[in-house]
């Protein structure tokens, strides 16, 4: 599926308008339906779209070993996509039905319990990464953002090591790149408790929640964190830290694993 569109536009610039070619990112539903039974409706590029409905299911708690699945297919309509996921289990016997809007771009939702299933979890994952190589990391994502520059309209996440980025994913919203990675990761059997994540937007509760369930210790964003999502990572061991630009980051909390502090 196509990811970026040009556009005509009227760009006003040092006191007046010109015509201009502006390059705009796609925008598209993507609805999950898990056992027949249609779970959320995503905004999304289209892209990696077995990945992102595989991990959005998985961070939701939906599914929870690979074991599993039975089938997944994709299917494309014009101006939208669908995704059936068939299970061996019964994914909805024992969750509530009740849906959060969270804070995230495109509307994303997830299940209440989620806060109240991960909160109780630890992260016991030992992994040390020094200030240099976070600096390094946010780097490298920032360089290979080129969907970014060209439309201004996504967000990129990304699993590396302490020493470099594994997967690069990018998508209108920083939790579709995150599930995209989560869905990879889930089918692919890539272990994540010795990676971190590393991310661009705002760190919210429901982005933390989602790596503490993918078993990454460490989430690092060039942007700020919530009150919310700092108390969950202090509550489950989570190394947290944003803010990260021009040599300098804030470390909300470290866990131990952030070397020489």
């Amino acid at each position: 599926m196509k990811e970026v569109f040009t556009y005509s536009v009227g760009e006003f610039s040092e006191g007046h308008f010109r015509q201009a070619q502006a390059k705009v990112i796609q925008e598209v539903p993507l609805t999950i339906y898990l056992n027949r039974r249609e779970v959320v409706t995503l905004l999304c590029t289209g892209k990696q779209a077995e990945f992102l409905a595989v991990g959005f299911l998985k961070s939701d708690g939906l599914i929870t070993d690979r074991k599993q699945l039975k089938d997944i297919h994709v299917e494309e309509k014009p101006e939208r996509l669908m995704v059936h996921v068939e299970t061996s289990h019964d994914p909805f016997k024992l969750q509530r039905l009740k849906r959060s809007i969270t804070s995230g771009c495109g509307k994303g939702t997830n299940l209440e319990r989620n806060v109240e299933t991960i909160a109780s979890t630890t992260v016991t994952a030992k992994l040390t990464v020094t200030p240099e190589q976070i600096l390094q990391l946010a780097a490298e994502l920032d360089q290979r953002s080129t969907l970014y520059r060209t439309t201004g309209g996504c967000h990129n996440a990304s699993l590396a090591t302490s020493e470099k980025i594994l997967i690069f994913r990018e998508d209108i919203g920083r939790h579709n790149a995150i599930d995209m990675i989560c869905g990879e990761c889930f089918l692919d059997n890539i272990p994540t408790e010795d990676k971190l994540i590393v991310s661009t937007g705002r760190i919210a509760s429901e982005i933390l929640l989602k790596v503490v369930r993918l078993g990454v210790p460490i989430l690092v964003s060039g942007s700020a964190a919530t009150r919310f999502s700092i108390d969950l990572a202090r509550r489950t061991n989570m190394t947290l830290i944003g803010r990260v630009r021009q040599g300098r980051m804030v470390v909300y909390n470290h866990a131990g694993r952030i070397a020489g502090l």
